[in-house]
Parts: C-alpha cells; structure tokens; sequence
C-alpha cells in the first residue's frame, strides 16, 4: 500500500481509504489474488498424474504430528476448501484449464 499512496501522491496524512486508492490505481486486493494464485496451484497439482511427486500434497495427512495447545494450524487443503467453498467451484472443473482460469481469475478493477 505505501508504494500505491506514492504513485498516486497521498500520504497516511491525507487519511484516504486503501480501497479508494486501489480503485485509484486500478490494482485487486493482495488476498484476492493470493487465492487466485492458490488455486491455480491447485489445478496444476490435480492435472498431474497421480503418481507424480507433486501430488503427494493430497496424500499427505498430519495425523502423526504432535498436537499443541491452543487452536489447531490452519492447513493448506483448509484454505483450498474454503477458496473453493468461497468461489461457488468444483474440483472436477481443474481437469479442464480454460474453463478453471476463467473461473478463478480475479481482474484488475481498470
């Protein structure tokens, strides 16, 4: 954010919202396009055989992890399934690429 205020010439001084200046500026906010790029890992994990060394990440379970106090980590297929929940997807969508894309893709608000 502080490089957006600089290229459109306001300060924390000046006391305007970040998504005006966003808006200003014509950028999608960071953690839109964080899930964008989530998800397109996603479909690029599915679309692997499933003998690749990538796909491992669905295998992969925590149950032999020693447990700590307090609230369990949030884990990366958690974020996947509320990415997916979130943007109303479904996993049998990854295995067509265009259609996948076009789904997840977060435009720039210019």
């Amino acid at each position: 954010m502080r490089m957006l205020r600089w290229m459109s010439g306001f300060t924390h001084r000046d006391r305007i919202q970040n998504e005006h200046i966003r808006e200003k500026v014509g950028v999608a906010p960071v953690k839109d396009k964080i899930r964008e790029n989530r998800l397109r890992w996603l479909g690029h994990i599915k679309r692997r055989p499933s003998d690749d060394p990538v796909r491992r990440v669905d295998i992969l379970y925590l149950t032999y992890v020693k447990k700590g106090r307090g609230r369990s980590k949030k884990t990366w297929l958690d974020n996947i399934r509320n990415d997916i929940s979130l943007l109303d997807l479904n996993e049998n969508l990854t295995f067509n690429m265009t259609q996948w894309r076009k789904r997840i893709h977060v435009a720039d608000p210019t």
